[in-house]
């Protein structure tokens, strides 16, 4: 599914603290120093409109969560949107996912990992753009710790096969353990904004879990 247009943001809503370019990454990493405190962290690639990391800080304000989007656009839709709830234990970096667990994330500082609906790239000659690969499942396992968790949705079984063989191939994570679909409480009461579309729309959700071993 296509990604619908955005809203206009307020004119001079400030989303300094919560708006970040990869420069402005604590190097070397601290998590304490981007958060000002010392709490679990974890992590959402590709945040879209934000409804999962705006969600999961609110729910769980002892931890703190990073999301990354490599539209600026939803990037900073995110932004205000956390702006607006006051959360102050969340953030979205506006970039590449592979960047930062590949220059700049050390090992075992991440609490769990969430990779929800990333893009098919559904053309044979573009798959090699997909965020899941070889060298991102094995980032993604030298980042999370003792007991971290992968959490992975798509709505395309093949590349949820695919990815299933490659964390099997290319990493020790333990899994897939199974993720059951809860009934929507209300309209809002979905993990992404993309999980409420493609339920609705009554297309199929597969869901995987991971633990580092």
């Amino acid at each position: 599914m296509p990604r619908r247009s955005l809203r206009k943001l307020p004119a001079g809503l400030d989303l300094s603290g919560r708006l970040l370019s990869f420069d402005q990454l604590p190097d070397p990493w601290s998590g304490e120093a981007l958060f000002g405190r010392a709490a679990p962290l974890e992590i959402e690639v590709g945040s879209g409109k934000g409804l999962f990391l705006s969600a999961a800080a609110a729910a769980d304000p002892a931890a703190d969560f990073l999301g990354i989007e490599i539209a600026p656009k939803y990037a900073a839709h995110i932004a205000a949107r956390l702006v607006r709830r006051e959360l102050t234990n969340a953030q979205i970096l506006s970039g590449d996912a592979h960047r930062l667990f590949y220059e700049r994330l050390p090992d075992s500082v991440v609490r769990a990992v969430h990779v929800y609906f990333p893009d098919p790239w559904w053309k044979a000659r573009h798959k090699k753009r997909r965020v899941m690969n070889e060298r991102f499942v094995a980032a993604i396992e030298r980042v999370l710790s003792a007991q971290g968790r992968l959490h992975f949705w798509t709505d395309v079984e093949e590349y949820f096969r695919t990815t299933l063989e490659l964390v099997a191939e290319h990493s020790r994570l333990a899994g897939p353990l199974p993720v059951e679909e809860q009934p929507a409480l209300h309209d809002l009461d979905y993990r992404t904004h993309f999980e409420r579309r493609t339920r609705q729309s009554g297309l199929p959700v597969f869901r995987a879990e991971f633990r580092k071993r």
